[in-house]
């Protein structure tokens, strides 16, 4: 995932963590330095300053549908606008989203965006979406509160129907006949440049994948690479497949053998001298997953909702 740069440097980590020994949480973790001169102004606002000025802002990644963008009249969609409106409904305050460009990795994005701003001193969101929680990250930037986890992701594969006829109903939560990454060692297969399922495919034990691997530079073109017939399949984050899947097309989670981070859940990001905060927009989100909202805004643009782990 080109947005998503932490997520396959944290997989390199877990794959690393496999043989270490199993600590208490935080154990033997060093704090990262608390921005104790920051200006005020770029720690962001108190819950109670929030309410009497009567909106929340949340930063959410630009051009990264089908979680969030601007459609042709500047007007936000996608899952984390609607999960965003959620959260400031819940405190009786409007939705107001800025769109950030992804930095090198999520500690440089939550810096930016979360407690410090931009090199270009623009303040931070009191909320940033779409932060994939790993707990051996988040012992380490202690600078933020992770909370709120309100959906999760993982790998898939998509597939045209007319190279694998055998595949079966598309609507089989796994398909028989349907490709694995095994397959790829003959059949070619679209990725991300630089993102997990590039990673993940090409370390395959053997390194025989390596030739069949076409490498876009986003999800959204190797699914158009798919639909136009160039590649067989195409590998990444099952939301992304499916909003992209056009006819002929079906995506199914198969089994990924030594694949650590195939599932991953995601939250919002708070600074962390605003825990009253982080309470309320994390009761917001269980209220939302019990009373089937979140749920609906997936299913609203035709992808599945997987419930987090909480």
């Amino acid at each position: 995932m080109r947005r998503r740069g932490f997520t396959a440097g944290l997989a390199a980590g877990l794959f690393s963590l496999a043989a270490s020994p199993v600590l208490a949480r935080c154990e033997d973790l060093a704090p990262a330095a608390r921005p104790q001169n920051t200006p005020r102004g770029f720690v962001g606002q108190t819950l109670d300053e929030i309410v009497e000025r009567g909106y929340l802002t949340l930063a959410v990644y630009d051009a990264f549908p089908p979680y969030s963008w601007q459609d042709a009249e500047g007007k936000p969609q996608g899952v984390d606008i609607g999960v965003g409106r959620i959260l400031a409904e819940a405190l009786g305050v409007e939705a107001r989203f800025n769109f950030v460009m992804a930095g090198e990795d999520l500690k440089t994005d939550l810096m930016s965006y979360v407690w410090r701003g931009t090199v270009l001193n623009e303040p931070v969101s009191n909320v940033m979406m779409r932060v994939p929680y790993n707990l051996d990250f988040a012992c380490g930037v202690d600078q933020v509160v992770f909370t709120g986890q309100y959906a999760a992701e993982q790998i898939a594969i998509a597939y045209r129907l007319a190279a694998y006829p055998d595949a079966g109903p598309s609507d089989l939560p796994r398909h028989e006949g349907a490709p694995v990454p095994a397959f790829f060692r003959y059949d070619s297969v679209a990725v991300e440049n630089d993102s997990i399922a590039d990673f993940y495919l090409t370390a395959f034990p053997g390194g025989q994948i390596g030739p069949n691997i076409h490498r876009f530079p986003s999800m959204a073109e190797a699914m158009a690479a798919l639909a136009r017939g160039e590649v067989m399949a195409a590998m990444g984050p099952q939301a992304q497949l499916q909003y992209g899947a056009g006819e002929g097309v079906a995506v199914h989670t198969p089994p990924l053998p030594q694949f650590a981070l195939a599932k991953w859940s995601l939250g919002i990001a708070v600074h962390q001298s605003h825990r009253d905060l982080a309470y309320a927009l994390d009761d917001a989100v269980a209220a939302a997953l019990a009373d089937g909202r979140i749920a609906k805004i997936y299913a609203d643009l035709g992808l599945s909702f997987t419930p987090p782990d909480r």
